[in-house]
């Protein structure tokens, strides 16, 4: 079947076919390792880790270079590591292990490449120095800044005016800068801040110059696909595309752009002024983390993505009905090499990364297992509905202790707490907010029931257990 993806380049679907079949190159815009990241910030490495799969499978494995890199060196981290009182790396180190630690529980497959910033401060030098030798780029003040006039194609990827990406942009208009859209390579270091030897003095990369030159340096100078937030457009993959495409002669940098939308929560922006950002690492230790996949694959890649506690108890009750199946199938056997994903489930995929519909195709496959009725019909219902939870990073569980687990994850102490301010509001008559801690208690499989005498809650009744009822 012929992949189809949307490329932001072009802004249409196109066929995918790589440069080269038997080296096959992708670029992910990994995290800057300051703090735990959020759950947005999980939506990308989910999604594309799909895409990886699909041309790990077209391919071969061995034809597929994946790279996703770490950002250790900027100005959040900085500021980390002086508010902590601990050099920078203390701070980089335990960010990127709590990373990759949350990604590997999320069933995020694992990247052929890992570039660190700090490891690649001679590629971005010499790509500096490049950029200045071709007139692209001077040095001012003890800064490298790129000089956007001299790249006529500057703002085509954002589809923006230079007024526009100005303005989006809050530029600070630096008496250094020749013109106000010029920006960073590198710039000059303190000697409280890290900090390396330079033509241009003692100083540290800016952001966009560090994916341009590890990408060029594992992937090579034009690469299949790019792929990040959509929240990176600009200025970050614009700046990319104009430092890339001057350093090596004009040579196309990526030729498929691929962006995911943004998560809100309950309607509304997720950001920190509001407030509102989740922890993915906090989420890892309230829900399973199969709940948190399939909640980051049941909107399009490229839709925004709602998060509310009421999705979230939908979710669980979606897989608690897979479970359930599939504790009811224990009898029919399923060797480990008949678990093949349905042609189905890849056709939806390689329809620019259905996943929406790729989860609707599972619902119909155990649909058909719930069906099945003699033995081999069972065990072939099974196998599919197995074999397409595999490949989606689903159903990985035995049911057993995906039940137990959800007994164990529920703090009683917490639930109390959440009652107690339900019936609070209840009392305000602020109805909103009792149906929003409701929805919360749901998504952790807790069930409420309004009686004379108050509330009382209980674990959601699993086919053959035993509920556990309590009085609030």
């Amino acid at each position: 079947m012929q992949l189809r993806l949307h490329n932001s380049r072009t802004r249409r679907v196109e066929d995918f076919v790589p440069t080269d079949p038997r080296r096959v190159t992708m670029y992910l815009c990994g995290p800057t390792v300051y703090n735990y990241v959020h759950i947005g910030n999980a939506r990308g490495p989910v999604v594309f880790g799909l895409l990886v799969r699909l041309l790990r499978r077209r391919y071969g494995a061995a034809h597929v270079v994946y790279a996703r890199n770490v950002t250790d060196v900027d100005d959040k981290i900085n500021a980390a590591a002086a508010e902590s009182g601990v050099p920078i790396a203390a701070i980089t180190q335990r960010y990127a292990a709590a990373y990759d630690e949350d990604m590997a529980r999320l069933g995020v497959d694992a990247p052929d490449i890992v570039p660190y910033a700090t490891a690649h401060i001679p590629q971005i030098l010499a790509m500096c120095e490049t950029l200045i030798a071709r007139g692209h780029a001077y040095a001012a003040q003890g800064h490298v800044l790129f000089d956007v006039s001299s790249f006529p194609d500057y703002g085509q990827l954002s589809g923006r005016s230079t007024d526009e990406m100005i303005a989006g942009a809050r530029i600070d208009v630096a008496p250094y800068k020749r013109n106000p859209a010029d920006f960073v390579l590198w710039k000059p270091s303190t000697p409280d801040l890290p900090g390396w030897e330079s033509p241009w003095g003692r100083g540290r990369p800016g952001w966009h110059i560090e994916c341009s030159a590890m990408s060029a340096a594992h992937l090579g100078e034009t690469i299949d696909i790019h792929a990040g937030g959509n929240d990176l457009v600009f200025p970050h993959h614009e700046n990319e595309v104009a430092q890339s495409t001057c350093a090596h002669g004009g040579k196309l940098f990526a030729r498929f752009w691929l962006h995911n939308g943004m998560l809100t929560f309950d309607g509304r922006k997720m950001s920190k002024s509001l407030g509102n950002t989740l922890q993915l690492h906090e989420l890892l230790q309230q829900h399973p983390p199969e709940l948190l996949r399939y909640m980051l694959m049941k909107a399009h890649y490229r839709q925004p993505l709602d998060w509310s506690d009421a999705a979230l108890g939908q979710a669980r009750a979606t897989l608690d009905g897979w479970y359930t199946l599939l504790r009811d199938l224990a009898d029919a056997d399923v060797a480990d090499d008949a678990r093949e994903p349905p042609q189905e489930i890849l056709a939806t995929l390689a329809d620019d990364l259905n996943t929406p519909e790729a989860l609707a195709a599972l619902a119909r496959l155990a649909e058909a297992a719930r069906k099945s009725t003699n033995p081999q019909d069972k065990k072939a219902a099974k196998a599919a509905l197995l074999g397409a939870g595999a490949f989606l990073g689903l159903l990985q569980n035995d049911p057993e202790a995906w039940f137990k687990g959800a007994a164990d994850s529920v703090d009683a102490a917490w639930v109390e707490r959440l009652l107690g301010e339900r019936a609070d509001a209840r009392k305000h008559r602020d109805f909103a907010a009792a149906d929003r801690i409701r929805d919360e208690l749901a998504a952790k499989g807790v069930v409420i029931e309004d009686g004379a005498q108050g509330a009382r809650w209980k674990l959601a009744k699993h086919a053959g257990e035993d509920q556990d009822e309590r009085a609030a």
